[in-house]
């Protein structure tokens, strides 16, 4: 597996990662033993960063990956966030970045986890009520104290990007980024390209739409959090497919799949974006790590430039509950 650096921090890791959050929620039953046969094979093939949070499974993701881990952490850039409170059911009900909060989260991960330290801990989701100062600052105080290495925001605006790295610098930032979602091009990748922040995509297969094998809601799982979202229903449904056939066609002319192209897309925008596709099993783990190694034409990527500019997808990427966790912050704040 290539390696790759996330900005300016001299954090290395694999090119591409594992997001570790469909092992516990939002994607259909769970099987802990496949996903911990999973996240070890993804350490066989040198797949060296795991993304995980507080938030996923009510903290049970945290212990899944630290139990999976127990033998090889040195083996692991281990990334997780606080910040989102999720009520009984499950579901988010609130944001919390207040520097006690970012605290006790951090000591219950790392609790979970059960590891001395967090390679990379994000906040995240922006808690409007915290200045994000308050919320930097406290993360910057867990790094002084040796809980943390590095920090990050995820779906932060750019202006919240700068305030915070003002406070402590900022190694990476997450927020979702792909073939159908390229508004990060426009907004906060400019300020990570100046500030010299790594940028990690996550869902960057469309929450596994790119990969062609989403084409009816009707036969997910019924807590399938895809039923939910608008770019999956109707007619916005029928439009994307349609991309997704464009997408297709290419990768068959490159003799690969959909979903290695529009990871090896990602790869091919900049040197320090590090895509996160989440799966729980190992035959799709190793598909998408492979695509680290598709290296891209220049007329390869003006063609999927082509088949996919900013507005080709239609639907927003969130239902409209979950929409107002995201960063409203003004471009001049």
């Amino acid at each position: 597996m290539k390696l790759r650096q996330l900005g300016k921090s001299g954090l290395t890791v694999s090119a591409i990662g594992l997001g570790c959050m469909g092992m516990s929620q939002s994607y259909g039953p769970v099987d802990d033993e496949e996903s911990i046969r999973t996240l070890h094979r993804a350490l066989d093939i040198g797949v060296t960063l795991l993304d995980t949070a507080a938030a996923y499974g009510m903290g049970t993701n945290e212990r899944l990956v630290g139990r999976a881990i127990r033998d090889r952490r040195h083996e692991v850039v281990l990334a997780t966030k606080c910040g989102i409170i999720r009520g009984a059911d499950g579901l988010p009900i609130a944001l919390d970045g207040s520097p006690k909060h970012v605290r006790e989260s951090c000591d219950a991960s790392l609790q979970r986890l059960n590891v001395d330290v967090i390679d990379l801990f994000y906040l995240h989701r922006v808690d409007p009520n915290t200045p994000i100062e308050e919320s930097v600052g406290a993360m910057s105080e867990l790094a002084r104290a040796g809980k943390v290495r590095h920090l990050g925001l995820s779906e932060a605006a750019p202006a919240t990007i700068r305030r915070a790295h003002k406070v402590h610098p900022i190694a990476a930032l997450q927020s979702e980024y792909s073939l159908w979602w390229r508004e990060p091009e426009s907004t906060v990748l400019p300020v990570c390209r100046e500030l010299g922040i790594g940028f990690v995509p996550f869902s960057p297969l469309g929450r596994g739409f790119l990969s062609g094998q989403v084409t009816r809601t009707d036969s997910l799982a019924a807590d399938d959090l895809r039923r939910r979202l608008p770019r999956f229903q109707g007619e916005n449904l029928q439009h994307n497919l349609g991309l997704v056939r464009r997408l297709e066609e290419i990768a068959a002319r490159k003799n690969c799949s959909a979903s290695q192209l529009a990871l090896a897309w990602l790869l091919a925008v900049a040197p320090d974006i590090v895509p996160i596709p989440g799966t729980k099993r190992r035959t799709y783990l190793e598909s998408n790590a492979a695509a680290a190694d598709i290296e891209l034409t220049s007329r390869e990527v003006n063609q999927l430039d082509a088949a996919f500019p900013a507005d080709a997808a239609t639907g927003e990427r969130y239902a409209p509950e979950m929409m107002r966790w995201l960063d409203k912050t003004p471009a001049r704040a």
